[in-house]
């Protein structure tokens, strides 16, 4: 009984840890990968945005989703959280600019999908289904296809190293 509270007095700040920062965009990889320098570190970091999957860069809508983000963030101060890591080791990002969520606002201008697990349709599926129905982005045609089907199709679009 005492070892059980011993680690779940352990656990328990775990589940609350987020990881926050201020900072600002050195490079935009594509439409959901960015990398990011906190203020007083000269030391960028790779993020992917959480909660939505753009299109891959030789994907319809690939290279507008990557120039819909650098617009967004191009001189800007970032107010990041990262909670999670992928298996690539990026952080998963939530990004606050000039008071707006960016996943939000990339899903709703139709320049990425809310990100699917299961049955749910993401954090984003309010904004993505808005953008479906005003046709805008990679909804502008009726056979926009999943970033996650295309990648099973064809693969990643960045050169292997």
């Amino acid at each position: 009984m005492w070892r059980y509270l011993i680690w779940m007095l352990f656990l328990i700040p775990q589940w609350g840890w987020a990881e926050v920062f201020i900072g600002h965009v050195t490079h935009v990889t594509d439409g959901d990968t960015l990398w990011v320098a906190p203020e007083g570190s000269h030391t960028p970091r790779k993020l992917r945005l959480q909660g939505l999957d753009a299109p891959e860069l030789c994907q319809t809508g690939g290279e507008a989703s990557r120039e819909a983000l650098q617009k967004l963030v191009t001189g800007k101060r970032l107010r990041v959280t990262v909670r999670y890591y992928d298996t690539y080791g990026r952080g998963l990002a939530r990004i606050v600019v000039d008071g707006l969520d960016l996943g939000s606002v990339l899903v709703q201008s139709g320049q990425a999908w809310s990100s699917r697990w299961h049955r749910s349709l993401g954090p984003y599926a309010a904004q993505e289904a808005q953008a479906r129905v005003a046709r805008i982005g990679v909804f502008a045609s009726s056979g926009a296809e999943l970033p996650r089907d295309f990648r099973k199709r064809f693969g990643s679009c960045h050169p292997a190293r």
